[in-house]
C-alpha cells in the first residue's frame, strides 16, 4: 500500500470517530437528563389530561427515534444553506454540520432508551428510598445506579446508529475528500467508481472499528452487572 493511501484511510477513519463520538457525547449529555425526567413519570397523575400529556410525550420521543437520516440531513442542509436561517455561519459541508446531523439522530435514541431504563426501576427503587428517608436527589441517584446498564445500552445503540449512518452526513457534509469524507460516505463513493476492493476494505475497517468499540462498551456493561 502506498503511504498516501494509508494516510487518507487514517484521516477518514479518524473523522468518522470524531464526528460520531462527539455527536453521541453531546447527545448523551442532553438526552440522559431528559430521558431520566420522562422515566420518572412526573406527568402522570389522576387527571386524564396528565396521562394524555405523558402518552403524547413518549409517543413523540418514540417517533423521533425513527427519523430517516436523509430527512435529518435535508433539514440540516436547509438550515445551513446560504439561503437558510443559519447560512451566515458557513457551516454547511463541514464536520460541524455532520456532527449536528448525527446529534439530531442520536439524541432521541438516547432519550428513549434512557426513559425505558429509568422507568423500569423507578417505581420500586425510588419509592423505597424515599420511604427510608432519602432525599429526592439521593433517590434519583439510586435509580440511575440501578439503571446504569440501560444507560450504557443507550450509548451503544446511539453510537451504532451514528457510525453506520451515511445519507444524512453525505447531504450535510458533502463528502469532500480530505475534509468531510467518512468511512460510510467513502464506501458509497468507491462503489459508484467501481472500486469494489477498496470499498470492501473500508467496510472491513468500519465493521472492525464498530465491533471493537461496542465490545469495549459491552465489557463495561457486563462488569457493571456483576458489580
Amino acid at each position: 500500500m502506498e503511504s498516501p493511501f494509508i494516510e487518507e484511510v487514517l484521516s477518514i477513519t479518524l473523522l468518522s470517530l470524531r464526528v460520531s463520538g462527539l455527536a453521541v457525547l453531546i447527545g448523551a449529555l442532553a438526552g440522559v437528563p431528559i430521558g431520566t425526567i420522562l422515566g420518572f413519570k412526573r406527568f402522570r397523575g389522576k387527571r386524564t389530561l396528565m396521562r394524555l400529556m405523558d402518552v403524547a410525550l413518549r409517543s413523540f420521543v418514540n417517533t423521533l427515534m425513527g427519523l430517516p437520516p436523509v430527512v435529518v440531513g435535508l433539514v440540516v442542509y436547509l438550515l445551513l444553506s446560504s439561503s437558510g436561517p443559519l447560512g451566515p455561519l458557513r457551516l454547511l459541508y463541514t464536520p460541524t454540520a455532520m456532527i449536528l446531523t448525527q446529534l439530531i439522530m442520536v439524541t432521541p435514541i438516547i432519550i428513549g432508551v434512557t426513559m425505558s431504563a429509568v422507568g423500569g426501576v423507578e417505581e420500586s427503587i425510588r419509592e423505597k428510598a424515599l420511604s427510608l428517608g432519602a432525599s429526592n436527589w439521593q433517590a434519583t441517584w439510586m435509580v440511575l445506579r440501578e439503571a446504569r446498564m440501560g444507560l450504557l445500552t443507550a450509548i451503544i445503540v446511539a453510537f451504532g446508529a451514528a457510525i453506520s449512518e451515511v445519507g444524512g452526513i453525505m447531504m450535510a457534509g458533502g463528502n469532500i475528500r480530505w475534509f468531510t469524507r467518512t468511512l460510510t460516505t467513502a464506501i458509497v463513493t468507491e462503489v459508484e467508481l467501481g472500486n469494489f476492493a477498496l470499498a470492501i476494505s473500508l467496510g472491513i475497517i468500519l465493521l472492525t472499528m464498530a465491533f471493537a468499540i461496542n465490545l469495549l462498551l459491552t465489557i463495561m456493561q457486563l462488569r457493571g452487572v456483576r458489580g
